[in-house]
């Protein structure tokens, strides 16, 4: 299954970038609600509600795998 965001990213692993995602498209959509366009406000709403979901409520970062190098391979 295609994933809409792929939470485990590295792009996703700081907490303020994905708390900035979020606020984002929040604020998007109190926008779009303002200007009276209804129907792109509850787009929004439900792209933050994903968003919000995916990237703050259900985040379970992975652990980083560090990957072993070996010395004896020539170069």
């Amino acid at each position: 299954m295609i994933k809409f965001i792929d939470p485990d990213h590295p792009f996703y692993r700081p907490f303020w970038v994905r708390l900035l995602i979020v606020a984002f498209c929040a604020v998007w959509t109190a926008f779009e609600f303002w200007q009276g366009e209804n129907t792109w406000g509850m787009i929004f709403l439900a792209v933050s509600a994903y968003v919000g979901c995916v990237l703050i409520i259900f985040f379970k970062p992975k652990a980083d795998v560090v990957e072993e190098t070996k010395t004896d391979d020539p170069v």
